[in-house]
């Protein structure tokens, strides 16, 4: 019986034994994870393949609107210079318009100008040559709706008036025009120049 006692104590070392070659090869594969609700692992490798994967079709898809931008800016700057080129050549042709309807109005003026230039009249003669092209002069400029500043008996108004210096009179209120030196025009409400004046200084109303 001692050699059967033996061979069994043989055989259970035999059987529990550790098994050198599979622990070897179980340590050399990788791990693997199991991802909730799937039916199969995913290893580290996998993972990281989807990750660069994700990565670069959110950069794709980045640049493509950067793209899109880009032309967009591009477009918008474009179309910018040209509304720009188009308003100022719209001014420019606006100017001149206006430039050449003001001329035309002025031509006949300048015209009889010229022919009373030429006349070989007396000066009386030319004088009222002279008064009727003035006449016609204020015409022009009243039809464009320039009218001159009220000067001459007006109170001495500093914003349609520009005062040279004061005349001592006691036949005018104090503080009113007394002389105009230079006309002045204002175009509807706008002052174009100041009328330049003599103010009344009355001694009567200043010893008052």
């Amino acid at each position: 019986m001692p050699e059967q006692e033996t061979d069994l104590n043989e055989l259970d070392t035999a059987e529990t034994a550790p098994q050198g070659n599979a622990e070897e090869t179980d340590s050399a594969a990788p791990e693997a994870v199991t991802v909730p609700g799937e039916p199969f692992a995913v290893n580290e490798e996998m993972v990281s393949r989807a990750g660069y994967d994700q990565l670069k079709s959110e950069l794709d898809q980045v640049k493509a609107e950067r793209d899109q931008l880009l032309d967009r800016v591009a477009r918008l700057q474009a179309e910018f210079e040209n509304a720009r080129k188009r308003a100022e050549r719209e001014r420019v042709e606006f100017r001149d318009y206006a430039t050449g309807n003001v001329v035309e109005q002025f031509l006949p003026v300048v015209d009889n100008f010229e022919l009373a230039l030429k006349a070989t009249g007396s000066a009386e003669q030319l004088r009222s040559g002279v008064e009727l092209i003035v006449k016609q002069m204020e015409e022009v400029l009243r039809q464009m709706q320039v009218t001159p500043v009220p000067a001459v008996g007006e109170e001495f108004d500093p914003r349609w008036h520009e005062a040279l210096g004061s005349v001592e009179r006691d036949d005018l209120p104090d503080h009113h025009v007394a002389e105009e030196i230079r006309r002045g025009y204002r175009l509807r409400d706008k002052l174009l120049r100041p009328a330049m004046v003599r103010v009344v200084s009355n001694p009567k109303q200043t010893n008052e």
